[in-house]
């Protein structure tokens, strides 16, 4: 009698077993990550298998500030980590750095700046500039520049 009565227990259990799993609704499928917001780069911590071509983006100069003889030029790279990295080796970089070149009104000089910050220049005359910025690999090759021109007032500059 105890024989049947565990037979009887273990049929209802396994008859219970089955009914529950093939009325039960299959587990969710897990969430997709959140898509980055629009605009938003890849972070820079894992080499890019391809990367579009770097930009340069330059504001016009503040005015507040120009009217003071003070030039502040606020840019950005896109597509390119402004960084004091040099040389060939570092064209194998992933995701791809850089820094910028400048000239001030046709200058045959220019400087290599790779702080990322704004750029200032003080003590110009009174009258039309122009500032030539170019965003450049580790080895110095230009790869997209853009020209900013703009008056200092009178008044403005240094003398």
């Amino acid at each position: 009698m105890t024989h049947l009565i565990r037979a009887a227990v273990l049929t209802a259990v396994v008859a219970l077993a089955t009914a529950c799993s093939a009325s039960a609704t299959p587990p969710p499928a897990p969430a997709a990550p959140p898509a980055a917001p629009a605009g938003w780069s890849p972070a820079p911590v894992v080499p890019l298998a391809s990367q579009p071509p770097p930009a340069l983006v330059v504001d016009a100069p503040l005015p507040e500030q120009l009217a003071m003889g003070l030039v502040v030029l606020r840019y950005r790279a896109e597509n390119l980590r402004i960084v004091p990295v040099y040389g060939p080796a570092a064209l194998d970089v992933s995701p791809r750095v850089g820094h910028i070149h400048v000239t001030v009104d046709d200058a045959p000089w220019h400087w290599a700046d790779a702080s990322g910050e704004p750029l200032i220049i003080q003590a110009l005359p009174p009258g039309p500039h122009k500032v030539w910025i170019g965003l450049a690999d580790p080895t110095h090759k230009v790869l997209d520049s853009k020209t900013v021109s703009f008056v200092v007032p009178p008044g403005g500059g240094h003398h």
